[in-house]
C-alpha cells in the first residue's frame, strides 16, 4: 500500500484509526481461554467488530513471541485474517548489523518464506544508516523509525542535547536522506504533543505512527493541531482502550464502541481541516 493508497483509506473511512493488536493471555475473556487458539480468536473478533472503522492494525509482536512456536501461529493466522485493503504493521522495534537486519525484513515481509507480509515493520535507528537499509530494500513496504516515543524513559537519550540539536531531531534529519516518504515512517507519542510542530518542520510530507492515545493520556485534539497536514499523514494507535474496553462474551462489541468514538472525533477533525 502506497501513501496515495492509504490516503485513500482514510478518506474513505474518515479515519486514521490504528488498532494495536496486544492481546495477554491473562486479560483474555475467561470464555475463550478453553480454546485451541484463544488470542487468534480475540483478534479475529476484535477485527471483524472494527475493521471498518481502522486503517491500520499493529500487532507488538512481543506479545506473541512470548508464547512461543504457539504465539508466532496466532501471530501468522492474524496477520493472515486481517483484510488485505488494511495497512499492517509489524510493531517488532527490530534493528542490528545489516546481515541480522536482513533476516529480520525477511521474517516480516518475505510471505513466501515466513508465512507473513506485512505492509511495515517499526525499526530502532540507533545502529545507523546500514542497519536500517534491509528493510528498505523491499521496495513495496514501510519502514516506520522510533523517532520520540511516550514511554517515561524517552527523555534518557532522545531528548539529549548537541550541536545538531536534540537526538530525535538528527534522527529524523539523517534518515531523511535514507528514503523518502513514500517508504519512511516515524514513530512519534501523543504523549509528546509540544513537540508535533517542531517534529512536522523536520518531516513535513511524512506519515506518523502515533500510539500513546487512550490508555497513556495522549491527547487526540492536541496531536492533530500540529500534527495533521494536507494527506493527514497520521496513524493514530490505540491498543489497550479498544481491546479491553470489555472482558465479558460481548468484549468485540464493547471494542467497538469505543474505536467508533475515536473514528468520529477523527471524521470532525478531517471535516475540519477540509482533507473529506
Amino acid at each position: 500500500m502506497n501513501k496515495k493508497q492509504l490516503f485513500e483509506q482514510i478518506r474513505v473511512k474518515k479515519s486514521f484509526l490504528c488498532v494495536g493488536l496486544d492481546p495477554v493471555l491473562e486479560n483474555l475473556p475467561e470464555h475463550l481461554l478453553d480454546l485451541e487458539d484463544p488470542v487468534f480468536e480475540f483478534n479475529k473478533q476484535l477485527i471483524d467488530a472494527t475493521q471498518d472503522l481502522c486503517v491500520a492494525y499493529k500487532p507488538n509482536t512481543a506479545f506473541y513471541e512470548s508464547r512461543g512456536l504457539k504465539g508466532w501461529k496466532s501471530l501468522e493466522q492474524t496477520w493472515a485474517y486481517i483484510p488485505k485493503d488494511i495497512f499492517t504493521i509489524a510493531d517488532a522495534k527490530r534493528g542490528d548489523i545489516g546481515n541480522t537486519s536482513a533476516m529480520y525484513a525477511d521474517a516480516f515481509f518475505k510471505e513466501e518464506q515466513s508465512g507473513l507480509g506485512f505492509d511495515a515493520v517499526t525499526v530502532a535507528p540507533y545502529m545507523g544508516k546500514d542497519s536500517v537499509s534491509p528493510f528498505l530494500n523491499y521496495a513495496d513496504k514501510w519502514v516506520i523509525l522510533l523517532a520520540l516515543t511516550s514511554n517515561a524513559g524517552h527523555s534518557d537519550f532522545q531528548l539529549t542535547e548537541s550541536e545538531n540539536g536534540k537526538l530525535y531531531e538528527e534522527v529524523i534529519r539523517s534518515s531523511s536522506g535514507w528514503a523518502d516518504s513514500e517508504q519512511l515512517m516515524y514513530v512519534v507519542g501523543a504523549t509528546r504533543g509540544s513537540e508535533f510542530a517542531n517534529i512536522r518542520r523536520l518531516a513535513p510530507d511524512h506519515f506518523l505512527l502515533v500510539p500513546g492515545v487512550g490508555a497513556q493520556g495522549g491527547s487526540l485534539k492536541d496531536v492533530c493541531e500540529f500534527g495533521l497536514n494536507d494527506h493527514c499523514g497520521l496513524l493514530v494507535n490505540s491498543s489497550r482502550g479498544i481491546i479491553y474496553a470489555g472482558k465479558g462474551t460481548d468484549f468485540a462489541e464493547k471494542a467497538r464502541a469505543e474505536a467508533l468514538k475515536l473514528q468520529q472525533e477523527m471524521e470532525s477533525i478531517l471535516t475540519e481541516a477540509g482533507l473529506l
